[in-house]
């Protein structure tokens, strides 16, 4: 009878290695998460500074002309914020870009809790700098406007604003 069921002790002894590798294995792992997690807590880490823009006043905002608005903007955050380009959409879904907002209406720099009025030029205000999308529009009295802005760290802030 013994020659059939051969010799279990070997059986036994490779079952009991395999299930302490696991163990091994499994307490590794614990041991491992726990120590990244735990010093993950203990590094510091390097702040890199925070865009925050808010219009300050623009109840009724500056409309000298049917195709610019001077926005009065404030950094809420902790470093300088340059603008880049910045998008204006009407209610229709019409929009003017402008990709490239450079001279000669370039916007100043905006440094931390400091207000800057900003020029938004639409239509022929900013010439060849803008492109369409859509129908031609101007600002108009009582009609509503998002005007999206870029920074040079790709953070975008969105504004709306009635003539």
């Amino acid at each position: 009878m013994e020659k059939i069921t051969g010799n279990k002790k070997g059986i036994n002894t490779i079952l009991a290695s395999l299930l302490m590798v696991v163990i091994v294995v499994v307490a590794s792992v614990m041991v491992y998460a726990w120590s990244t997690g735990l010093l993950g807590t203990l590094l510091v880490h390097p702040t890199t500074g925070q865009e925050n823009l808010s219009l300050e006043a623009c109840s009724p905002c500056s409309f000298t002309s049917g195709t610019n608005v001077t926005m009065s903007i404030r950094e809420l955050g902790t470093v300088n914020v340059t603008l880049t380009s910045y998008f204006v959409k009407d209610s229709s879904g019409n929009q003017y870009s402008r990709i490239s907002w450079g001279a000669p209406n370039a916007p100043p720099v905006i440094a931390p809790n400091q207000v800057k009025g900003i020029i938004v030029l639409i239509n022929a205000g900013c010439g060849s700098s803008c492109t369409l999308t859509g129908n031609a529009f101007t600002f108009t009295s009582g009609y509503s406007y998002t005007i999206t802005m870029v920074t040079s760290r790709n953070t975008q802030f969105s504004f709306s604003v009635t003539r």
